[in-house]
């Protein structure tokens, strides 16, 4: 999972902490939600205050989980995360959270049960295409909304003559056609490059490409390799007026090969990063590419090594305090290390959402394994809870 969702958390140095997080429910159907929920608020606040959070945070908590209407739109929770008098991210979540996940006051924002609740769920950009062109949507869940759909984030304008080919076989009509097939290369390298483009800004994990069948081949075998591979077709929906317009029976059809091919893709991306695991733990001619507890992942995330990191949300090495300042590598086990690497007032914190911190802002990503990844390659992996694939080796052995 790409954390940009959680960068407003962390990129405002006016905003150091302490920080309120509230896991909440709103999936009440019945004519007493809004007394359930406003009873709810209140009781959070009351829980924040309790551990020392200001009245104005308090405050804006409640205003915020007492402002939408009961049932409002898919989401059946929301995360908020509120400092300062002023909730800084509001996140929809698509289980309820449970009931033993209590408000937090806390020197970081508790975001680790965030990343168990929303799942693995890849950004994919949608490009429907024809002979002339395309528009490339992004869906990503992050932002729950009624229904499916996606942001407009790119389109593409091609040459728009000639595009249909001719049935005659003399030379003229040959060159006809020659021109036209010209014309779909033109226009297939010009959707590639918008693709690309689109890529790289949003960082999407995937594309889908939809529409006309031998144009979306053609733009497919235009990609860039590594795009390329995160690349699959389908028949469902199109560019023309009509062919997949919101609550028809193409669009739903279409929403379904979406969501399972994001699925897939995520199922495909942990079980590789687990082997990459499994083998970079073990050391290869002296060099480790993977890193496990606690003491090792605070020095990978203080030089900035780490390329995923791996979460066992029912590992011990979670709660494990660690000492942290204002910037994300200022981390350590030790409080006096926080004060030699700059920060003259540290404060504890929970391991996972130290490191977290650290990931988010040095564009890493993060991997939630399950407990069935548990029983597959052993109830120890990683160990405590924590593990981290690298973004370089490192000389030494496992610890």
């Amino acid at each position: 999972m790409r954390l940009g969702h959680l960068q407003p958390l962390y990129e405002r140095p006016d905003l150091p902490g302490p920080w309120a997080s509230v896991y909440f429910a709103t999936s009440h159907p019945d004519e007493s939600a809004a007394q359930e929920r406003e009873r709810a608020a209140r009781e959070a606040g009351r829980r924040l205050e309790g551990q020392g959070a200001d009245r104005a945070t308090c405050r804006a908590v409640y205003e915020r989980l007492t402002s939408a209407p009961p049932g409002a739109g898919p989401a059946a929770g929301r995360a908020v995360f509120a400092t300062a008098g002023e909730v800084v991210v509001d996140t929809p979540l698509p289980t309820p959270p449970p009931m033993g996940e209590a408000p937090c006051w806390s020197a970081l924002p508790h975001v680790g049960p965030l990343l168990e609740l929303t799942g693995e769920d890849p950004s994919c950009l949608v490009a429907y295409i024809d002979r002339t062109g395309a528009d490339v949507e992004l869906r990503n869940g992050h932002g729950l909304r009624d229904g499916h759909g996606g942001d407009r984030v790119g389109s593409v304008h091609g040459r728009q003559w000639p595009v249909h080919r001719t049935a005659g076989a003399d030379w003229s009509e040959r060159h006809f056609q020659l021109k036209t097939e010209n014309t779909w290369e033109h226009n297939a390298a010009l959707i590639a490059d918008e693709l690309r483009a689109c890529q790289e800004e949003t960082r999407a994990d995937l594309v889908v490409l939809a529409g006309d069948p031998r144009e979306r081949r053609a733009v497919r075998d235009q990609l860039p390799k590594e795009l390329r591979s995160a690349a699959v077709e389908t028949a469902r929906g199109g560019r023309a007026p009509g062919s997949a317009s919101p609550g028809t029976h193409a669009a739903r059809l279409l929403d379904q090969e979406v969501d399972d091919a994001r699925a897939r893709h995520a199922q495909e991306r942990g079980e590789a990063a687990m082997e990459r695991f499994r083998a970079g733990r073990m050391p290869s001619d002296g060099r480790v590419e993977a890193a496990e507890g606690v003491p090792a992942l605070v020095d990978a995330a203080r030089e900035h090594r780490i390329g995923s990191l791996l979460i066992r949300p029912d590992g011990p090495d979670l709660y494990r305090e660690v000492w942290v300042g204002t910037e994300p590598d200022q981390l350590a086990l030790r409080r006096t290390d926080v004060q030699y690497l700059g920060d003259a007032r540290p404060s504890p914190a929970r391991a996972d959402d130290a490191l977290i911190r650290s990931v988010a802002v040095a564009g890493a990503e993060v991997l939630t394994v399950s407990s069935a990844d548990g029983e597959r390659y052993g109830a120890d992996i990683p160990v405590g809870g924590l593990g981290a694939l690298l973004r370089w080796p490192y000389e030494g052995g496992a610890d």
